[in-house]
């Protein structure tokens, strides 16, 4: 989508920030806390095995994982922890699929119905949005790091679905069940990997313009900064100019 990468750029820069917080970790143990029910055994268990892999990705200390799966596990005391998803609509009638971990679902519901409201856009019922998306494993490889040709050969050679080149990084889509496994094959190659994440790709893109895009990405934005929520998928095309502007 045009924009993509300078969006990919934008939420990098607002996550080395929120790094500095601690918020990155804290969303990413809540998501290990959950997939953890599941079973200790990342062997066994592919969501939890995902979930490690994208702390790793984000340099998450190992004490730190491991201390989530003892949660999970109930072999440290925790909070009771729930995954819901909402769907809705931003400006311009963009889909938004918004993926939370909660202590608290009520109050979940209302901080996101506010965001939402605030910037323009409306929650919507089950099912709303969530078949304008494809579940896939998304691995980011930033740019000039390794040459192109050595990471094509290692990612279609592990069994990666698609590589897509952006402005600044490649994406490489795998299956869900695919993606520790090329993950692991290009850390093999001492290809260094940015992010590595189970993703919800959008099937259709939705043009935005002029005031509606600009509230868009302050929804956006607005929803990420919300300790609850892990992710927002959106099927949004914004004008480049737009998008330098939130850069600047």
């Amino acid at each position: 989508m045009s924009g993509h990468s300078k969006w990919h750029r934008i939420k990098h820069q607002k996550e080395r920030e929120d790094q500095r917080k601690g918020k990155v970790f804290s969303k990413l143990s809540r998501k290990i806390v959950v997939a953890a029910r599941k079973g200790k055994d990342p062997e066994k268990n592919i969501d939890l095995r995902n979930a490690i892999e994208e702390a790793r990705a984000k340099h998450m200390p190992k004490e730190n994982i491991e201390r989530a799966i003892q949660k999970g596990t109930g072999e440290l005391p925790g909070v009771e922890l729930t995954e819901i998803v909402y769907e809705g609509y931003g400006p311009g009638g963009v889909a938004l699929f918004i993926d939370c971990v909660t202590d608290n679902k009520n109050r979940t519901t209302a901080e996101v119905r506010h965001i939402m409201e605030r910037h323009g856009g409306k929650l919507g019922a089950e099912g709303c949005v969530s078949y304008l998306f494809n579940k896939k494993g998304l691995i980011i490889i930033p740019k000039g790091k390794i040459s192109e040709m050595t990471l094509y050969d290692a990612a279609i050679e592990a069994g990666a679905e698609d590589i897509k080149e952006e402005e600044d990084v490649y994406e490489i889509m795998t299956s869900p069940a695919d993606l520790h496994k090329i993950a692991s094959a290009l850390s093999g190659n001492n290809i260094p990997i940015e992010e590595c994440e189970l993703s919800y790709i959008p099937t259709t893109e939705q043009r935005v313009e002029g005031k509606d895009a600009r509230k868009l990405l302050k929804l956006l934005l607005g929803l990420e900064d919300n300790d609850d929520i892990q992710k927002v998928y959106s099927n949004f095309n914004i004008p480049d100019s737009i998008m330098a502007e939130m850069e600047s």
